[in-house]
């Protein structure tokens, strides 16, 4: 067993951990890095893996050495965004507004805004 093998009864714990954030998670590259995971720790080859999700071998190698080390938090997104310039009353004034209009131009959005 390499270092990035889990014994078979963290196993147990590990995949139906990761099958429950598969099926709650919307965003598809967290759920693209959990399948890969997910498939790594059921014996599956990387090259397989890859083929299957259409990413690279190192993809595969490096999100299980993630959550190995990290858990499921590991492989969740980072990047959350920025903080919007408008408030959110603001924002759905904005919104209202382009609901009413025929057409959208840009020039006129930001002279609104």
């Amino acid at each position: 067993m390499n270092n990035l093998q889990l014994p078979q009864k963290d196993m147990g714990k590990e995949i139906p951990q990761l099958e429950s954030f598969i099926k709650s998670d919307i965003d598809a590259r967290e759920v693209k890095r959990a399948i890969a995971v997910r498939m790594a720790l059921e014996g599956k080859l990387y090259h397989e893996i890859s083929k299957m999700l259409g990413v690279s071998e190192f993809f595969v190698g490096y999100w299980k050495k993630i959550f190995k080390t990290q858990g499921l938090e590991g492989i969740k997104l980072g990047y959350k965004g920025s903080q919007g310039y408008l408030t959110e009353r603001q924002t759905d004034g904005v919104v209202e507004w382009l609901k009413n209009k025929e057409y959208w131009n840009l020039d006129e959005l930001g002279t609104y805004v």
